[in-house]
């Protein structure tokens, strides 16, 4: 099944939900090494985001994403981070580079039963900075318990992907 947008889903989440857009939009994907991007389009509008996920073994529906991408063409470039609930919502989640610090941090701003979600700006310098990764990086948050939950990060594709969604 394919999964709509996050950035929009995440948008319809502050303003009115319209689920016959979902349901009418054409959707495609790309895929640049480690990352994927999704478009959909509907009423001739096209919106696109760049896209990794963790999934376990057996599991249809992504363990956590991160999401690139604009909601409307002159909006500001955004970065989403979706991980599962029960999770402590004080400490947010870090993106960590291969220096083994946090190249973004940010607050969560919403959970909902598929997910928790934390939204944050991203600027030109972080985009230069992620394209030159050349090893792993690491996804971290904190569970409900307090416990550092780590998933892995490739940036492998990220710069390629990065062009396709600015082009």
């Amino acid at each position: 099944m394919y999964r709509p947008l996050i950035l929009a889903s995440v948008a319809a989440l502050w303003i009115a939900p319209s689920s016959a857009w979902a349901q009418n939009a054409q959707r495609t994907t790309a895929t640049y090494g480690d990352w994927v991007i999704r478009c959909e389009v509907h009423d001739n509008a096209k919106t696109c985001e760049m896209a990794q996920f963790t999934q376990v073994s057996g599991q249809a529906q992504p363990v956590t994403q991160i999401i690139i991408g604009r909601q409307t063409k002159d909006s500001p470039l955004k970065m989403v981070f979706e991980v599962p609930v029960n999770i402590s919502v004080p400490a947010g989640v870090k993106l960590i580079g291969e220096d083994d610090h946090a190249d973004v941090t940010a607050n969560f701003s919403n959970c909902i039963p598929a997910g928790c979600f934390a939204v944050t700006d991203i600027k030109d310098a972080l985009i230069k900075k992620l394209r030159g990764l050349t090893t792993n990086g690491k996804l971290q948050f904190k569970d409900a318990a307090e416990r550092d939950v780590v998933f892995p990060v490739s940036f492998k594709g990220f710069g390629e992907a990065y062009d396709a969604l600015t082009k």
